[in-house]
């Protein structure tokens, strides 16, 4: 991930006088071409043909359904930051209500959504407004438990008040220490910003550029100690892969987070309009399911069913499929009452798998998504769910939503995917992907995807929000061919059939030099294939 890099590079610029470097003996690190990449499609290759471990995805279309029709239309709900329904590559797979006419203003379909053509905005107002950012689960929580227990002390409680005292305790110095890390890396990125900007603009008057090459740096002599820090600073980022573009959306990342994200006097809820309070309430929101960043979403549906019967961009998984949008998830923690609106609507409307490439470290209303989850799988709905982008091991963490109920129980047709990567044995698995021998069912390709983004683009992406969508297109591709299986049985398919890697080594994640088996990284030991999910499929449909 180009995030690590970042912080590396900036480490490496504290850390060390790196100035005093002669410039002409840098190493060369990359290039603009020069650095090995993952091919553009790397997640539906196939590793016996391809040398990379990819699902298979055009290997199962060319041998096993070549002369086979699908039998039907998989309806993905994509629970997520919004997705741009009128990209060249995706417009011909969403989902339309038929039920509803457009723009009329009238809930046609007496569903209690007005004009919910394509799904339904659970973080907008009845008149058009959007929530863009929002606080972080934590934040929230602070607020709320800082009002009541700030400035007391544990012999002022008792029973269930000194428990809640001492829960506060405990979230307030993780706040803070989450507030101190934002605000050092915001304050770090931001100052090799600067540097990297002088840099390029003494470079590009060295050179009378505008646009110059890593060749054309590398190729600079001049003893001006200006030009040598210029040169220095530029070619450890063009060696890392970063850019001033990149370092520039991440300096805004960070400063977000800062200002929206971990700010406790911020709190946009009241755009929406609805009664926070009351979890029953469902009826809240608008159409308007594009949302103002709609990145996260639209890379995801990519992935899952981008078109594949035109030369454009990508081919997504699945070839019959129609994406609901259920817009949810802002620039912050996504909501519980949201979410389990959303999973209640999206069964209600037909979805058959519902990708959620979302998640949190708090869960207050933990009830209501439970509930939520329950009716899904009562209806026979697939629930695939990432397992987050911490390097943390969720049997001991909880990343929430997940599959196991408050009370007792869990959700019997929950998914859990963490993220693989493109690289060979240690590589295998992506670094930042949470990881649970118990509680992460699957691995699949999450590093450097390349998919759909807003404006007819398409961009790489990297996390277990990208491996997710892999397993959603998976399931659903093996679905249309396949209608007669119920969720249960889907889960079976795609978990038995998951290509094993039980004795693999593989770094463990968030370590650089710490090994573990694959085996222990999941309840697998397994990446989801394409072909041989089918392959199965077959075998226990005759």
């Amino acid at each position: 991930m180009k995030i690590q890099n970042v912080f590396l590079l900036v480490a490496i610029f504290i850390q060390a006088n790196i100035f005093s470097v002669n410039a002409n003996s840098v190493p060369y690190i990359g290039g603009d071409d020069t650095l090995k990449k993952a091919p553009k499609n790397w997640f539906n290759l196939d590793k016996s043909e391809d040398n990379i471990y990819g699902v298979s995805t055009e290997k199962a279309y060319r041998e096993l359904l070549k002369n086979k029709k699908s039998k039907k239309t998989i309806i993905v709900a994509i629970i997520d930051s919004g997705v741009d329904f009128e990209h060249e590559d995706l417009k011909d797979n969403i989902w339309t209500n038929a039920k509803e006419i457009k723009g009329n203003g009238i809930d046609d379909d007496k569903n209690g959504y007005i004009d919910d053509i394509h799904g339904w905005n659970f973080i907008g107002s009845k008149d058009g407004k959007q929530v863009d950012q929002d606080n972080l689960e934590i934040t929230r929580l602070y607020v709320i438990y800082k009002k009541k227990y700030e400035g007391k002390n544990e012999s002022d409680f008792k029973g269930k008040k000194l428990k809640d005292f001492k829960f506060y305790l405990k979230l307030k110095k993780a706040f803070e220490e989450k507030y101190s890390k934002a605000k050092q890396q915001y304050d770090n990125i931001n100052n090799f910003y600067k540097v990297l900007d002088a840099a390029d603009k003494k470079l590009k008057k060295h050179l009378d550029k505008d646009t110059y090459t890593a060749k054309d740096v590398k190729a600079i002599k001049s003893e001006d100690k200006d030009i040598v820090k210029a040169k220095i600073v530029y070619l450890y980022a063009n060696g890392m892969n970063i850019t001033k573009k990149d370092l520039g959306e991440y300096v805004k990342q960070f400063e977000d987070r800062i200002k929206y994200n971990l700010n406790v006097d911020f709190d946009p809820r009241h755009i929406v309009g609805d009664d926070y309070s009351n979890v029953k309430e469902k009826y809240y929101g608008n159409a308007k399911v594009i949302g103002p960043d709609a990145f996260h979403g639209t890379h995801v549906s990519g992935i899952i069913g981008a078109s594949r019967d035109n030369t454009l961009g990508i081919k997504g998984i699945a070839n019959n499929v129609k994406f609901m949008i259920l817009r949810t998830v802002p620039n912050g923690d996504e909501r519980d009452k949201d979410v389990a609106n959303s999973i209640i609507y999206a069964v209600d409307n037909g979805a058959m798998i519902i990708n959620m490439s979302f998640g949190k470290a708090y869960s207050p209303q933990k009830e209501i998504v439970d509930k939520a989850a329950k009716y899904a799988e009562k209806h026979g709905v697939l629930l695939i769910h990432a397992a987050g982008n911490d390097s943390e091991n969720n049997d001991v963490v909880l990343n929430y939503p997940h599959r196991k109920y408050k009370k007792r129980g869990k959700c019997k047709t929950w998914i859990e995917v963490g993220a693989s990567s493109w690289g060979d044995n240690g590589n295998f698995v992506g670094s930042f992907s949470n990881y649970g021998k118990k509680s992460v069912d699957i691995f699949a390709p999450g590093v450097d995807i390349h998919s759909t983004t807003p404006g007819n683009e398409y961009k790489n992406a990297s996390g277990t929000s990208m491996a997710s969508p892999v397993v959603a297109g998976v399931a659903a591709l093996v679905w249309s061919y396949y209608p007669k299986l119920s969720a249960k049985q889907l889960k079976k398919i795609l978990l038995k059939s998951s290509v094993k890697f039980e004795n693999l080594e593989v770094n463990l994640p968030g370590s650089k030099d710490k090994k573990t088996k694959f085996s222990e990284l999941s309840s697998t030991a397994g990446m989801v294939n394409a072909y041989t999910a089918l392959k199965m499929a077959e075998k226990m449909s005759k």
